[in-house]
């Protein structure tokens, strides 16, 4: 009786073990630039399982704070699409755990002030300079933490050259405060909401955010410009290897391509770094085909 009470539990767990490796497979696990949510949830993600049968599952959160979960393996996925080249080569490398071996550049979103039409500083946008619109009494600023987000990094810069720039010493103290202040800094996932919201007057968000979100924004000056460089590569212990490769097959091919293009995003060729030899062939020729 013990003896068949235990072969019909081995059969039991290998028939849940092929099950949840099924599932796998049929999955796809993106860890993604939370400026880029609007984009794979609604666009991207729906696409792609139309067009492969397969299961899209993103996660969003500033590029930085993704690739301090993957190297502390907090957090597993199969791709990971980043805001900056920066970060991914903080994953390459022995020293790094060699979780990226690759990646490919293949789209930019340049920095914009986004304000609510709603608030009362609203009319200050249209009429005078940012900076000084943002160095108006009572002025409620979102940001992400520029330790954990390549857009908080951008947004410190962008600042500190327009004091520069504008020949304002103290602009960025009067406008952001410390790097990490806890008035201004959001996750990325939520600035967007907080600013819709009201909860903020105006905030530090990419193009495609603005553009995809209908959110009045202004364009620093040339000299100022501070932009995203969105980068793709499938994670060196990805579990579902197969279903990653046809996933970044699908985003650099002209269908997601051009649902990059809607969604307000520059596309740009895609462009190779790091162990070129170890990209699937078929995302090769997906790259090739795009020059």
């Amino acid at each position: 009786m013990l003896r068949k009470l235990l072969v019909t539990a081995a059969v039991v767990a290998s028939a849940l073990g092929a099950r949840a490796q099924a599932a796998d497979t049929n999955t796809v696990n993106v860890l993604y630039a939370g400026s880029l949510v609007n984009l794979m949830e609604r666009s991207v993600g729906p696409a792609f399982e139309k067009e492969t049968g397969l299961q899209f599952r993103g996660y969003a959160a500033g590029s930085n704070k993704l690739a301090n979960e993957i190297k502390g393996k907090l957090r597993r996925g199969d791709v990971f699409v980043s805001a900056s080249p920066k970060v991914n080569a903080g994953l390459m490398g022995e020293a790094n755990g060699n979780f990226v071996t690759w990646y490919v550049n293949f789209a930019e979103s340049p920095l914009m002030i986004g304000y609510n039409p709603q608030s009362r500083f609203a009319t200050a946008f249209k009429t005078k300079r940012w900076d000084q619109v943002l160095q108006e009494p009572g002025i409620r600023i979102g940001r992400t933490d520029p330790k954990l987000d390549p857009k908080g990094a951008f947004t410190v810069e962008m600042m500190t050259r327009a004091a520069s720039f504008y020949h304002e010493p103290d602009l960025v103290q009067k406008t952001l405060g410390a790097p990490g202040n806890p008035d201004q800094v959001l996750p990325e996932e939520a600035l967007v909401g907080r600013l819709q919201s009201g909860q903020l007057d105006a905030g530090f968000f990419y193009s495609t955010e603005t553009s995809d979100l209908k959110i009045p924004a202004v364009a620093p000056a040339p000299e100022l410009q501070a932009k995203a460089s969105y980068t793709l590569t499938i994670l060196s212990d990805a579990p579902n290897r197969d279903g990653a490769a046809r996933f970044a097959n699908f985003l650099l091919s002209a269908k997601g391509r051009a649902l990059l293009k809607e969604h307000g995003v520059d596309v740009v060729r895609p462009k190779v770094s790091g162990n070129a030899q170890a990209l699937p062939p078929s995302l090769q020729a997906v790259i090739d085909a795009a020059q």
